[in-house]
């Protein structure tokens, strides 16, 4: 059988496209700190305009500082991802400063470290409203003035790990996952929505949590290829790639950036 070339199959603008999102312009929620903060500087990096928002004006205004040594354009803007208001108030501040969003990353933070039998009312709706009802509502606003782009959510390993006293978290994170799946397929092929979901990454919610003989932190390193843990900058590149017009057949993917944690079985 004699092949027919590629490029009679493929139009030649999409037999390669780079990993790059210059010229793009991002929001990244809860991208003050941690995960958040390593991919809002890694998009001023690459090119885009970048706007990273938090709850505290000081943070916001740190990291628009960095965020325009990198070269990236920025706009200080405060949200708190409980309120419905004050994401639209973020997004419409974004579309009059530079036209439109074409990418919008969900990584606001909460954390409850409970077991089952002690969580309370306080503790499942906290995080609740942070991490689950708050990167669906913004994606529901966003989406309403972003003619195409991307949407990257943040899960977690805990999704699909069982991890002990966090089960309030794990299951903030579980519904991430099913929800950008539903979301890729209401919002496709227009808008690609895709979620990353780290292992173990040294933050500020996470420092001093892992410690040398800690049980947890052992069995960590056993079933890591480096044996350590990530650096927010580890997982930035994947947020890159997720965002830029190389992923355009990439939708309803959770990406899994542990070190091959989630992968190990056994111990040597």
């Amino acid at each position: 059988m004699v092949r027919a070339p590629l490029r009679s199959i493929v139009p030649l603008e999409y037999t390669h496209r780079p990993v790059t999102v210059t010229d793009k312009t991002a929001v990244v929620i809860g991208g003050t700190s941690g995960i958040g903060r390593a991919i809002a500087l890694g998009f001023a990096e690459e090119g885009a305009d970048v706007v990273a928002a938090s709850r505290t004006e000081s943070s916001v205004a740190a990291t628009a500082e960095e965020i325009r040594e990198r070269g990236g354009d920025t706009i200080e803007a405060t949200c708190d991802v409980t309120d419905s208001a004050s994401i639209a108030a973020l997004r419409d501040a974004v579309v009059d400063a530079f036209g439109g969003v074409d990418i919008l990353v969900n990584s606001p933070s909460s954390i409850a470290r409970t077991p089952v039998a002690e969580i309370t009312d306080e503790d499942w709706e906290t995080v609740m409203s942070v991490q689950l009802r708050g990167p669906v509502e913004a994606t529901k606003l966003f989406a309403e003035r972003m003619e195409s782009g991307a949407v990257i959510n943040i899960s977690s390993a805990s999704a699909e790990a069982a991890l002990p006293n966090l089960a309030v978290y794990s299951t903030a994170k579980g519904g991430i996952d099913a929800f950008t799946r539903v979301a890729a397929e209401e919002y496709g092929p227009e808008i690609r929505v895709n979620a990353i979901r780290p292992g173990f990454v040294l933050t500020e919610q996470t420092d001093g949590v892992y410690t040398d003989g800690d049980p947890r932190y052992e069995t960590i390193k056993s079933r890591t290829t480096g044996g350590r843990l990530a650096q927010p900058e580890e997982i930035a590149g994947a947020a890159v790639y997720l965002a830029s017009d190389a992923a355009s057949y990439t939708t309803g993917e959770i990406l899994t950036v542990d070190d091959g944690f989630l992968a190990a079985t056994f111990e040597e």
